[in-house]
């Protein structure tokens, strides 16, 4: 058996972290659209949970947030003269492309990519596909940048293979690993690839929230990657209807465990099988939870099953780590205690506050990509970018001295916000070793 660890890489929080609505089916996006955030309580929360899982025993990356506001992107529609004149002139003239330049979407990294450890892939090699997010406009801006921050921490190509993107076309739209769970009887074991899609590429689609993976994107993504073990399963269109944008805000899943909302399949009873099926030296632990037990509205709005599901070294049992609103909601919070006053797979179950991004629709499983390591491979991992006690300590200076405490829809207009931002991530490249010209404005 080779041994192997689910290390996390989290997306670090922008400058430009705001409430600007900006995702239709994301309840909490559209609840909270045009209320004030906070930008440094959000990154230092974000960092707080990243060392709260390097403190677990877990490896933890950090991936480095966008540039934002996006000059380039704006230049592209016609904008024109000094780059705080073409910020000025797209809200003027266009403030829902405006909008989007600026969001700070890219701090939830389930969407950065799907990935395939190399246990799963044909040529043993760990493959990343990022995700070309063509649903929403603010987010199809990002796998290009994402895919150089991937390139930046997994160098190695006689280990690592990070593909471009999936052609940005509505058939082949894909919202990475939010949509993907794999389990296994050990992470350096071949697993079954779960891969949920909402809708096929020609299929008609008329509700009012949008699916956003078609089938045929999850098919790609598993054939360009030799992804053994593949499972390709409907997302509930009750749930879809209901604001579960992707399927891990009622899924979640790790070793041989799955857990998740009676609403999260389409057909539950045929993805069971089809996941026993292809399941090779295991059998699947299904823990499901009912809509009697938690409504689907209560799953939504607690983020239950948006939890990280770990196994922490030295542990039997899993860990399952929720947002604090979990805890808050009393349906959800009772359904937890359950969890781990049971026999069951999930033993127990830790709280942390992610709360600037749960109110943008973000859990602790939407801040982090899974990505199943050996231990060469980590090895071959940029170091710089992993997190350590010192690295946090420097990050969270960085944030509390960098970002402001107060940003509303509006002030994405600032030129000020916009020369802070650069000078914030110009500061960040030194950090995390990344070079002079990782960003597009550093490179003139």
């Amino acid at each position: 058996m080779t041994s192997a660890i689910e290390a996390n890489a989290d997306g670090l929080i922008g400058p430009t972290h705001s409430y600007a609505g900006l995702s239709p089916g994301n309840l909490a996006s559209s609840l909270n659209k045009g209320e004030a955030s906070n930008p440094r309580a959000a990154v230092l929360q974000g960092l707080d949970k990243m060392k709260r899982l390097a403190d677990l025993g877990l490896p933890q990356y950090v991936l480095p947030p966008h540039e934002r506001p996006n000059i380039p992107f704006l230049r592209s529609l016609g904008f024109t003269g000094p780059d705080a004149r073409v910020l000025e002139q797209a809200w003027k003239d266009a403030p829902s492309f405006a909008a989007a330049a600026c969001s700070a979407s890219p701090m939830w990294a389930a969407n950065a990519a799907t990935v395939t450890p190399s246990a799963d892939s044909a040529d043993g090699r760990v493959h990343f596909t990022p995700a070309n997010l063509v649903t929403n406009l603010h987010r199809s801006l990002e796998h290009r940048q994402t895919k150089q921050a991937l390139d930046s921490l997994f160098p190695d190509a006689a280990r690592f293979a990070v593909h471009e993107a999936l052609p940005s076309v509505a058939h082949l739209a894909d919202e990475g690993a939010a949509n993907h769970v794999r389990l296994c009887a050990d992470h350096g074991e071949p697993g079954v690839n779960l891969l949920v899609w909402g809708r096929e590429a020609f299929e008609p689609w008329a509700d009012a929230f949008p699916a956003r993976q078609t089938r045929e994107a999850s098919e790609a993504v598993a054939r360009r990657h030799g992804a053994s073990g593949a499972v390709l399963a409907r997302q509930s269109k009750t749930a879809i209807a209901g604001g579960t944008f992707h399927n891990d805000v009622v899924c979640v899943g790790a070793l041989d465990t799955l857990f998740f909302h009676d609403l999260a399949f389409e057909d539950a009873a045929g993805t069971k099988a089809a996941i026993r099926a292809a399941a090779q030296g295991f059998e699947p632990v299904f823990v499901e939870v009912s809509s009697a037990d938690l409504p689907l509205a209560d799953a939504i709005s607690s983020y239950l099953f948006n939890s990280m599901l770990v196994r922490i070294p030295g542990e039997d049992r899993l860990t399952l780590i929720c947002p604090t609103e979990t805890r808050d909601n009393p349906r959800s919070h009772a359904v937890a205690q359950r969890l781990a006053a049971s026999n069951g797979p999930i033993g127990r179950i830790e709280y942390v506050d992610v709360r600037q991004s749960m109110r943008n629709g973000g859990g602790p499983a939407c801040l982090r990509l899974r990505v199943v390591l050996t231990g060469a491979e980590q090895a071959a991992a940029n170091p710089a970018m992993r997190l350590t006690d010192a690295l946090h300590a420097r990050l969270s200076t960085w944030g509390a001295a960098r970002y402001r405490d107060r940003l509303t829809p509006a002030d994405l207009a600032d030129p000020a916000l916009l020369d802070e931002s650069r000078e914030a991530l110009d500061e960040l490249t030194r950090i995390l070793g990344l070079g002079g010209d990782f960003y597009p404005f550093q490179r003139g």
